[in-house]
């Protein structure tokens, strides 16, 4: 009888995307647990959110898009910055508050981008990044420029705001080239998702809209590259706004400063709490398309840029509040070719 399982029959071909995005997850992996460290080292002041348990989902998005599209990326999608070409220096940066950083160390820890380049700093992950994506967009047609997709991503709590709303009916009457992925991870901080839509499933949405709905299982790498590549390619030629709607369970508390108490033993023992990097390692071992060694060595390797990134970055000033001009950024002077 022959094997069905794609995981076991996927053809070789595959081999390379999947294993450039289980990098792209293990590499924010092991950021996110250094950042975490020294969070608890108090080395960090702000927050700390960690994308454990997102990082299949997110690094498909990234691995999707391509240069001269716009990402909106949130808080937690490490995986998927790094997949559009985020340097690890800008996220260390960031983070330590270096006055070298995208954001000179004025802005919070997570509100980081490069915006001539296509990777809009957050404002807000409650569903704010979407009508900026809309934005970006419209700005772009209105040039005549053809072929570009935007993309942000959501938690389920953020589809219950006006944010989302307003946003996702514009892309939708414009027909905009928009994929907003939404993470179900089953709990707005720690509102569970029954007492917060009655609808069976948010993917139901999408056709409130007038928009292609896609849903995945996001503990799956495979799956996530196929429906997330679907979706943007779908945007690109043109089919307008695309919504994903992937489950997951957030392996984490909301922020390092969360236990997660409220997720029950038994939600974290379901098919929901498997381990997304855990199961792209193991396919890559079953498939035969890595060893041991060479996972371990891509670990080694991973590691070996976060410690030599961090080490960098904790040398570098901070910025001097008696010496900054706190003028925005879109000044001249302080634009983001600083440093470049």
């Amino acid at each position: 009888m022959l094997d069905t399982d794609p995981r076991v029959s996927a053809p070789l071909s595959a081999r390379e995307p999947f294993a450039q995005a289980y990098r792209w997850m293990l590499l924010a992996r092991l950021l996110e647990e250094k950042l975490a460290s020294l969070y608890r080292g108090g080395k960090i002041h702000g927050g700390v959110f960690l994308g454990k348990g997102q990082e299949a989902l997110s690094a498909s998005l990234g691995m999707a898009l391509r240069k001269g599209d716009i990402f909106a990326p949130l808080i937690r999608d490490q995986a998927g910055r790094f997949a559009f070409g985020e340097d690890i220096l800008d996220a260390v940066r960031t983070y330590l508050g270096s006055k070298l950083g995208p954001m000179r160390g004025r802005e919070g820890n997570v509100h980081r981008g490069r915006p001539r380049e296509g990777c809009y700093p957050m404002i807000s992950h409650l569903g704010a990044m979407i009508s900026v994506v809309c934005g970006g967009l419209m700005a772009r047609r209105f040039k005549g420029e053809t072929g570009v997709v935007g993309a942000t991503c959501i938690g389920d709590g953020g589809t219950s705001t006006g944010s989302f709303h307003e946003a996702l009916n514009l892309a939708a009457v414009e027909k905009l080239p928009l994929v907003l992925v939404v993470a179900n991870n089953q709990f707005a901080y720690s509102t569970p998702n029954s007492k917060q839509f009655a609808c069976n499933d948010l993917v139901d949405r999408a056709a409130g809209y007038g928009i292609d709905g896609h849903k995945v299982d996001a503990t799956e790498l495979d799956a996530c590259l196929d429906v997330v590549g679907r979706a943007v390619e779908r945007a690109r030629t043109g089919h307008g706004p695309q919504l994903i709607v992937a489950t997951l369970l957030r392996l984490a508390g909301h922020g390092e400063h969360d236990d997660a108490s409220y997720i029950e033993a038994e939600l974290k023992e379901s098919a929901l709490g498997r381990d997304c990097l855990r199961e792209a390692e193991c396919a890559l071992l079953e498939r035969q398309w890595a060893s041991a060694a060479e996972l371990d060595a891509w670990r080694e390797e991973a590691l070996r840029q976060i410690e030599e990134a961090v080490a960098t970055v904790q040398r570098e000033p901070a910025p001097d509040p008696n010496a900054e001009n706190w003028c925005a950024l879109s000044t001249p002077h302080l634009d983001d070719t600083f440093g470049h």
